[in-house]
Formats: structure tokens, sequence, C-alpha cells
């Protein structure tokens, strides 16, 4: 396929950006039940046509639960299986939920939803292995068969971090550390049970996502998944092939880290850590089975998604590589990755890619002709408009490509209250003289106005935002360990009144064509 010919091709059209842990929920954290199907129904009612989340992996308490650091790329989150949608199908009986003292609204409690979740769901698949219905035990091994790729790794990483009271891979004992065949076979006898639980919590999480899927697009809602460049060093894959990441042969520990360069918002840059990618040889010729690798990942992915959006698109023009036992990222280097080559090899295999590049931060010419040459769409942040020049390419007349997807704010953002909070009166005043505004009431308004009136084909507004709401309900501040990725909506706050003033303004700005 010729790369000019291939892309993203996106429809005038708006939707919500919202992290299913954010959904409402009894249990500490929002799981696929029914807040999940009523979220879908409002975004249907209201004229938005798509939802984008966060990355689905299952995260882990020693990064503060990111969801960009999860311990498998392919995995979803057993934390987002819904109790009561197992209570429905039967594999769950109602009285256990009878019996649950159940967890405060308005904030992930990681540790009690974790606790409690997963006690209830091993009884589930104890359960499941004796007596599930046989249709279940079908389409249970249906699953195990064409997931085998990630599947039979993942299960075992899973069941040997349980047994090493999860601590990272890198210190478990040596003969796994480096997967010696006997020791494999040693301890996949000795956790069978726990294998197949870990294999069963991604069948239910399988099952119940797709069936969520399904409906928000027979509702004419469309899923955007977020696909970040790297994994974390701590993860199944890292672990079941490492001949894929510059990876030390004698620790498994990694030669280079990620992360970006000094900038205006950082003097020493952001050191993220996670170990690169082994993109060529030592001949600098392709290593082909990193390629093929992302084959399967952007299979995997598109499986579960409609749109993909590319966490640091940039890095597969060039990334940033810091000696790993540097502590910043100021001695880092600029390596070239593997650009055009790559997405030529997925476009072969896998045709047409709905794919946004996520083309922040440090953007060279090269950056923008890759993402060019395959018509990915690019992304502007109004919350990156002002305080610059005229020139500044967030700023809306500026927007010289209708192809790209306009946010507010991303998950890395403040919320737009929170951040015209923090900002100076002088840089206030320039917004509210560019909105034509004289004071603040509804400000954060008139900027979802701003965005949705752009040019830009996609308009994606962070449900905060909607809501009003102030710094508290920030989901992630970047460089800052814990409390983030914890937020998440009230019940009831979905007000009709909120969801009418965004329809309004979709219709007025001709976004509420699908």
């Amino acid at each position: 396929m010729n790369g000019r010919d291939a892309g993203t091709h996106l429809s005038r059209a708006s939707g919500i950006l919202l992290h299913v842990s954010s959904l409402p929920g009894r249990f500490g954290i929002g799981d696929l039940g029914a807040e999940a199907y009523r979220f879908v129904d409002f975004l249907a009612e209201h004229r938005q046509h798509f939802w984008q989340v966060l990355p689905l992996g299952p995260t882990k308490s020693e990064n503060g639960h990111s969801p960009y650091d999860a311990l498998s790329a392919f995995a979803g989150n057993p934390l987002f299986i819904s109790l009561e949608a197992l209570v429905q199908n039967g594999l769950l009986p109602s009285v256990t939920l009878e019996e649950i003292v159940f967890l405060a609204e308005g904030e992930v409690n990681y540790a009690e939803a974790s606790t409690r979740k997963v006690a209830l769901l091993r009884s589930v698949s104890e359960q499941f292995a004796t007596t599930a219905p046989k249709e279940w035990q079908t389409a249970f091994a249906e699953f195990c068969a064409r997931q085998q790729l990630w599947l039979e790794d993942y299960s075992l990483f899973m069941a040997l971090r349980d047994a090493f009271h999860e601590v990272a891979w890198t210190s478990w004992e040596p003969d796994l550390v480096h997967r010696d065949r006997a020791a494999l076979r040693q301890w996949r006898a000795k956790l069978a049970a726990e294998i197949l639980f870990h294999r069963h919590l991604q069948f239910f999480f399988s099952v119940q996502w797709r069936k969520l899927k399904m409906y928000a697009n027979q509702r004419g809602v469309r899923i955007i998944g977020d696909l970040p460049i790297y994994v974390g060093l701590d993860s199944a894959e890292v672990w079941s092939h490492p001949q894929l990441f510059q990876l030390d042969t004698q620790t498994g520990l990694p030669r280079f880290v990620s992360g970006v360069p000094p900038d205006a918002f950082s003097e020493t840059g952001q050191r993220w850590g996670n170990p690169l990618y082994r993109w060529h040889d030592e001949q600098n010729r392709p290593v082909k089975a990193v390629y093929s690798w992302w084959v399967q990942r952007f299979r995997s992915t598109l499986e579960l998604v409609d749109l993909v959006r590319i966490d640091h698109f940039r890095g597969f023009e060039a990334y940033w590589a810091i000696p790993a036992d540097e502590p910043t990222a100021i001695n880092g280097q600029w390596l070239k990755g593997p650009g055009a080559r790559l997405f030529a090899r997925i476009q072969k295999e896998l045709g047409e890619l709905p794919v946004i590049a996520e083309d922040l931060g440090v953007i060279t010419p090269a950056v923008d002709a890759l993402r060019l040459q395959f018509g990915f769409p690019g992304m502007k942040v109004l919350q990156f408009a002002f305080g610059g020049d005229a020139q500044n390419p967030h700023l809306p007349y500026n927007y010289t490509d209708p192809q790209c997807v306009v946010y507010t704010g991303t998950h890395d953002n403040d919320t737009l209250r929170g951040w015209l909070h923090s900002v100076t009166p002088e840089y206030r005043a320039e917004i509210l003289r560019y909105l034509g505004r004289a004071d603040e009431t509804d400000i954060h308004w008139h900027l979802i106005r701003l965005a949705l009136s752009s040019v830009a084909k996609l308009a994606i507004i962070p449900l905060q935002d909607i809501l009003g709401l102030s710094s508290e309900s920030r989901m992630n501040t970047p460089a800052q360990l814990q409390g983030n990725w914890c937020w998440r909506y009230l019940p009831g706050a979905l007000q009709p009144e909120l969801g009418t003033r965004l329809a309004e303004l979709t219709y007025i700005y001709g976004r509420n064509v699908s």
C-alpha cells in the first residue's frame, strides 16, 4: 500500500477523554459494568462519536499504577473486570456481592480494589475450571488459542511475580531471569493453577471489553485506544523477549533508557527509564524480530479499539537514549529510530492504520514528514496555545491541516480550570482577550467552544473539563510518582444540562456527523 493513500481520514466529530478507571463504581475503581454502558449512552445521546481511553494494561503499585508502565503491552487490567457482569453471566453467586461493604466513590483505591476483587476473581476462576457451562469452556479454549503468542508468557510471568511477592523479574532466581528451559518447565508445573487463573482473568476481561465495544459501536461511538511507544522493564514482554531490547546479557538490566532531553519545561529533561528497542543490530541492520513484534502489537491493539493514539510518536523517527547509570536525562543522545520502514511493514501486514500521532514536544521536519507520509493526524492542545507568538501551531487559526485532533488538554495536563488558576494574571488576560471575554465566567466552556469551533476534524475534551473541575481532579502530573491516575467522577455527575450544552455546541459547529 502506498503510504500517501493510507492513514486516518477523520470525519468532523467530537468525543470525550475518560479512562475506564475513572468511571463510578462500588469496588474502588471504574470497571466494564453498568456505568461504562451509561457513559456510552451519555456520549451517544449528546452527539459524541468518540470515547478515548488510556492504555488498558495491568498496572503496578511501584510506579503509582501508571497505565503507561504496565505489566504487559497486550493484557487487560483485571481490576476493570465487572463483578456484577460476572453475576449476570452466572459465574459468580449474587449473594457474594450482597455481603460486601462497598468502597467510597470519587477516587480510585487501588489497594482495596485489588484485595477485594482479586479474592473474588480467584473464586470465580476456581469454579470456572470445574463447573462452567460447555459454551464458556469452548469460548475460553478459543480465546487461549487466538492469544497464544502473548498469553502463555504473560500468564507464567504473572504467576511467577505472585510467587516472588511482586518483586521485579530482574530480582528473581538467576535461572528464571535467564529463562533456563528446565527451570521454566519446573515452575510451569508448580504454578499450573496460578497460570490458569491469570488466563481466566484475561478471558473475562476480553469478553467484557469486546461486549462493551460492540455496544458502543452499535450506538455510533468509536473507541480511541492509547499505545505507549515503550514498555516497562518489569513487564512480561521484556522478561520473555529480552532480545528485542537493549539489555545487558548478564544482568538483564537496560544499557540505555528512554526519556526526552532538557527543554523549557525541565532543565534536566525527563528520564522515563524504559528499556529501548533493539531496532538495529551491530551492523546497523533492522532486527526483524522487533518489527514482527510491533506488527503483533498493532494487530492485538486494533482488535480492541477502533483508532490508536500513538504516544511519543517522534520516538519512531529518532529517540533520546540515556545511559542507564545517568540520574537525569541531560547526557543522552538522539539515535535513529525505525522510521518509515516500521510503518510500511505494519501496513503491509494489516492494511491502512487508523492512527493518531502524538506529535508533541521537540518535533523536527523529519518527524512531520514521517507522520505525513502515512497520513496520520497530529495533535493540537489548547493549553499549549497561549503565552507565545502568533505563529504558535496550537492556536486554532494556525491549523493548516484539518486532519488533526484538537484537545483542550491531555491526561498529562491540568484541568482547564486548574490551569487557568495557575497562570499569571497577564497570561490569563491574554487568553480572555483571545476569547473575546471580559471575565472568567464559564471560561472552561468558552475554551471547549474554541476547540469545537476549530477546523480540526476531531475534537476531544477530557470529562473533567466538561464538568468544570479544578486541579484536584487532574489525572496525572508528569515526574510526580504518586497521587496520579486516581480521579473518578461521582455517580450522577453527568447531569442532563451538561450533555445538552455539549450537544448544542457539537451541533452548532457541525460535529454531529458520524
